[in-house]
């Protein structure tokens, strides 16, 4: 059935396919084209073998075969074309060309139809007639083909008015299944936004001759996204389009590169020239076909003849035209050095889209801006980035055609930088961007928008050096801004805000805000009160930013009451010592109770906070866990695990004695906890207060019910984590010594800290729990027996036998 010519049996298509792919000299565009016509000659015998001087039938390429750029992996895309005169021999042929296919394992996407088949199953699948548009002849009647070709390329041209919408809402379905190639960690380079098959849409647009795509670029871009699938297909064995972390490594290697970021950056680079490219695109079709459905009735109206476009004024030289902001005739790029801002501005403020044309016209002219930069440039900035949303597509467009640059030199180095944690949505340029999205809707709430502003663009501008990036970013902070041509006080104001834009969040929750010094050294960075209001906005814009893990009601609350302290600090009020802050009612009526039961008392009581926005559901802040326990050891991990059996998530944890009153003898600890449910309701508080009973007294082991857990629902495997790192943090408070681990967040893991902390013989007064993605930041302030500080190398052994238990 399926017996093949001698000269073009499979075993000989497959060494030299085998030899071409290994031939490290020959790589990208050459050896797709080589692949292909290699492909075509054994496909082209396997023809000549089966149907030898048949007429009226031919076998075509289609797709990316048809483009002639078969990767390593590559379907083969063909159909089998004929006349319909020979039904028979055609069917026997199809066999001798299928099976040696699938005999050598290669995927095969194949169709049998006749012209007049293929031409109607293009007309109902859009799928199909973008794969005829790429029709390449290899074998048989080349005039069948060619009359296909005409006929399909003529049907897409016709039908264009109704094909292209049609086109545009499966690349937005795409893309909303997908994301944008440009951000993400994993992408597909394939199906993503910006990805191939966004770059061959844009083919098809061009075929249809209704619009053309902005070729500067373009062609590279998706050369470059071909050559990292190429290399993906060959280190990983497979027929994969998705790019993932474990093998980004071998595919930069197999490309040359430095290391994954270096390869990431180049994908990023390409899929936004694609994308922009198709911003561009798909605006001038719809531009396109809004004027054909007008222009009929505009003609009869007017009684023929061609009317101008109207134009409307936006600023100096700006004008809107069409839908979009265009430069007005008397516009001098050249001698008007802040157009190109002045243009952005008012598209942003318009809420419209930059005009191509202008954009490269400008480019072309533009010339950088003295320093410092006059007036209106800086205002014109300040007002682009306090735009709100329109923000993020202009400054797209500008920096498509390398105008951001221009303007901000620093900005390459931030550049389609990735950001390798989960937690990040975008990269380092995109999120700065985004950051002063966030920022606009709060310039009502502070005194100075405009220092909010900048710095929410350059907060991690930074992360293009080594070393701290919020050090760096300091220094590069203020050599912009002096730039920019803000005065002495507001570039200092500007480094500040840079150098210290984590430290509100890491502050309020990671460390003790009832501990005086805590408050004071935020009180002493910031410095005044307006620079700490700055801050506040800051840094939640800059969490929002970066994603839906970085803020919460329960962060904004955390964040809001260290605010609150250290504004009072500010005003010349002394934090309240912890030592002297006497028990509430509550906490004494537990304690009591303990005492007089001689075992753990549990109070649960759920905390909301009000809707930020009034479409929003109020958000839990989470449950407080009140516990008093007779004082004993083992309470850390005993409370820890019974609340890790029961799903319950630690966001808080404080642990401290309580001074009974008068007459009543025994210590009491009290816990005073903040706790969620990883999924479900809470557990009852009769239920945790029994099991802790059970943990105290050794006859629950939480071990192993994790153990058994964890068994029974393993973790699916990824990216080896960094190990655990334990750190004592010099002079952060009088009354403790502060302990930090960072590792990766698992369930348990507060229980294992606990459990180790105990085996070290020291007391922990509190514990503060903080978790971005798969990362857990957990500190903890410790004292000795006597409820006092460790001494400093004792603080370091600790910290070093925490950091070997949870190694192990």
């Amino acid at each position: 059935m399926h017996g093949q010519a001698e000269d073009s049996g499979p075993g000989g298509y497959a060494a030299a396919r085998l030899r071409l792919l290994n031939e490290k000299a020959r790589s990208g565009p050459p050896r797709r084209s080589a692949l292909a016509g290699l492909t075509d000659e054994w496909l082209a015998g396997l023809f000549a073998a089966g149907a030898p001087g048949a007429r009226g039938v031919s076998l075509v390429a289609v797709g990316g075969y048809g483009r002639a750029e078969l990767s390593p992996r590559s379907d083969l895309d063909l159909l089998l074309l004929h006349d319909g005169s020979a039904p028979e021999i055609v069917s026997a042929l199809a066999d001798r060309l299928w099976y040696p296919v699938w005999d050598l394992g290669l995927a095969l996407d194949h169709s049998v139809r006749t012209p007049a088949e293929a031409r109607k199953t293009a007309g109902e699948d859009l799928k199909v007639q973008l794969g005829l548009l790429d029709a390449r002849h290899i074998a048989g009647d080349l005039g069948l083909t060619t009359a296909l070709r005409t006929t399909v390329l003529a049907d897409w041209r016709n039908q264009a008015p109704k094909r292209l919408p049609a086109l545009r809402e499966l690349c937005e379905e795409r893309a909303a299944r997908h994301g944008e190639l440009q951000y993400l960690l994993e992408p597909d380079l394939k199906e993503a936004r910006g990805g191939l098959r966004d770059a061959t849409a844009l083919r098809a647009v061009a075929a249809s001759w209704l619009a053309d795509a902005p070729r500067e670029g373009l062609a590279e871009a998706r050369g470059r996204l071909l050559d990292v699938r190429d290399a993906l297909h060959l280190t990983t064995g497979r027929a994969t389009d998705r790019l993932a972390l474990q093998e980004q490594d071998q595919v930069a290697a197999e490309l040359g590169l430095l290391d994954a970021d270096a390869l990431l950056r180049q994908v990023y680079e390409a899929a936004r020239t694609i994308a922009y490219a198709g911003d561009v695109t798909w605006r001038e079709v719809g531009r396109v076909l809004r004027s054909r459905s007008v222009r009929p009735r505009l003609r009869a109206m007017m009684g023929g003849g061609k009317s101008a476009p109207e134009r409307s004024p936006l600023a100096e030289g700006v004008v809107e035209q069409d839908g979009e902001v265009v430069l007005a005739r008397a516009a001098r790029p050249d001698r008007d050095l802040v157009l190109p801002l002045r243009a952005a501005a008012a598209a942003a403020q318009a809420g419209l889209p930059l005009n191509l044309h202008a954009v490269r016209r400008m480019a072309a002219a533009a010339r950088a801006l003295p320093s410092p930069w006059p007036a209106e440039a800086r205002q014109q900035l300040l007002t682009l980035l306090g735009s709100g949303r329109p923000t993020v597509d202009v400054w797209e467009a500008l920096e498509a055609e390398g105008l951001i640059s221009l303007l901000l030199p620093d900005w390459d180095r931030v550049r389609c930088r990735p950001q390798r944690n989960a937690v990040h949505l975008w990269t380092v340029d995109r999120h700065l961007i985004e950051t002063a999205v966030r920022a606009s809707a709060f310039t009502r709430r502070v005194s100075r928008p405009d220092l909010l502003l900048i710095a929410a663009l350059l907060h991690d501008i930074g992360k293009g050096w080594p070393g701290d990036h919020s050090v760096a970013g300091e220094v590069i902070a203020r050599d912009v801004a002096a730039r920019i041509g803000f005065d002495a006080d507001d570039v200092t104001v500007i480094a500040t805000l840079v150098r210290h834009h984590l430290l509100l969040v890491e502050t309020a929750t990671r460390r003790d805000l009832d501990d005086p010094a805590t408050v004071r050294s935020v009180a002493e960075a910031v410095g005044s009160p307006g620079t700490l209001e700055l801050l506040h906005a800051l840094t939640e814009a800059d969490a929002l930013a970066t994603g839906p893990a970085a803020w919460s009601s329960w962060r904004a609350s955390l964040v809001a009451d260290l605010v609150k302290r250290v504004a009072a600090v500010l005003a010349g009020q002394a934090p309240p010592d912890p030592e002297e802050a006497a028990p509430t009612a509550q906490h004494e009526r537990l304690a009591l109770e303990a005492v007089a039961t001689g075992a753990p008392v549990l109070s649960l009581r759920a905390q909301t906070e009000p809707p930020a926005e009034p479409s929003d559901d109020p958000e839990p802040l989470g449950v407080e866990l009140l516990i008093a326990v007779p004082d004993q050891a083992g309470v850390l991990p005993a409370v820890a695990g019974v609340l890790a059996v029961h799903r319950l998530t630690v966001r808080t944890a404080e642990l401290r004695s309580l001074d009974l009153p008068d007459g009543v003898d025994g210590s009491v600890l009290l816990l005073d906890w903040r706790v969620a449910a990883e999924y479900g309701s809470l557990p009852q508080a009769a239920r945790l207060r029994a099991d802790l009973v059970r943990a105290l007294d050794g006859s629950l082991d939480i071990s192993g019910r994790l153990a058994e857990r964890d068994a029974a629902y393993p973790r699916r495997r990824g990216v080896v984590a960094p190990p655990p790192r334990v750190t004592v943090a010099p002079a952060a408070s009088r009354h403790a010594t502060v302990i930090e681990v960072r590792a990766q967040d698992a369930p348990g893991l507060l229980f294992r800290i606990g459990r180790a902390l105990e085996d070290t013989a020291v007391r922990v007064r509190s514990a503060h729990v903080s978790t971005l993605g798969a990362n857990a930041v957990d500190v903890f302030y410790v004292t000795q027996e006597q409820g006092v500080p460790l001494p400093g190398e004792e603080a370091v052994a600790v910290a070093r036998k925490l950091e070997e238990a949870l190694r192990v």
